[in-house]
């Protein structure tokens, strides 16, 4: 650190009237708005600024025709969803009528075999009673034979 040097008040006036000097030099020296370096320099800004909008652009429109993509692919996926429940529901409905009908049939085959069952034994009993009054005829005619 370097010591401390007693200034008077004119040497820093002076110094401060130098920085002031200093200060408005720079500016000076700065090139003007016309200058071809600073076009020059603005039209790479602007460049750059247009190739950062067009990357942006490229990047959104990406997003869109993926989450486009994305909402199509859902779409099929709940289409296809749709149709196999609908197919499935069509099977229960398919298979719910084929065992109903199965059910009729049996149902039908059973009546048909207890009125087979019900025509068989009244044949069987007609010919137990006509068995039994045949023999009661026969006893009959014997029984005149005999007297």
């Amino acid at each position: 650190m370097p010591a401390f040097n007693n200034a008077s008040f004119q040497d820093r006036q002076k110094a401060a009237a130098e920085a002031r000097k200093a200060l408005l030099e720079k500016f000076k020296a700065r090139p003007a708005e016309d200058d071809p370096v600073v076009i020059e320099r603005e039209a790479k800004r602007r460049e750059i600024a247009a190739a950062r909008e067009a990357r942006e652009a490229e990047r959104e429109a990406k997003r869109q025709a993926e989450a486009e993509q994305k909402a199509r692919d859902e779409a099929e996926q709940s289409a296809k969803a749709q149709a196999l429940l609908e197919a499935e529901e069509r099977e229960r409905v398919a298979a719910g009528i084929l065992e109903a009908k199965q059910r009729e049939i049996e149902a039908q085959e059973a009546i048909e075999a207890k009125a087979l069952l019900e025509i068989q034994q009244k044949a069987e009993r007609d010919a137990r009673y006509a068995a039994r009054k045949g023999r009661k005829a026969q006893a009959k005619s014997e029984e005149r034979r005999y007297r």
